[in-house]
């Protein structure tokens, strides 16, 4: 069967930044590659909105950006994320910071994601 869009996620499990043993960062990983960017149907993590991703006495700490300023759905994006870190055990907070600097280019998408937007 071919793979569409919407089902589309690669087998990214590691993001920078610190903090938490491998295995919870592998389930907040895996938790936040499930939410999807609605217009693009690629999940956040290959799409490279996620610039870092911090875990400190149960709290994770998400800084993520947008791939444009003015993109509303910030918000929708930010209570997925909140939801589905959320139940990964261990997990007892969570923190987002939304930034526009570095600004996301298509650069830092996947392999996987730019193969399946036609971006080379």
């Amino acid at each position: 069967m071919e793979e569409s869009p919407n089902d589309f996620s690669s087998d990214i499990t590691t993001l920078p930044g610190q903090g938490g043993d491998q295995d919870t960062r592998k389930q907040v990983v895996e938790a936040l590659a499930t939410v999807q960017d609605p217009e693009l149907g690629i999940n956040i993590v290959d799409l490279g909105l996620v610039y870092d991703l911090t875990l400190e006495d149960g709290v994770v700490r998400v800084t993520y950006t947008l791939t444009t300023m003015g993109c509303p759905i910030g918000p929708l994006i930010e209570a997925q994320m909140r939801t589905l870190v959320d139940q990964v055990d261990g997990i007892e907070g969570f923190e987002a910071e939304m930034v526009f600097s570095p600004p996301w280019t298509p650069e830092k998408m996947s392999e996987e994601a730019k193969a399946a937007l036609g971006v080379f």
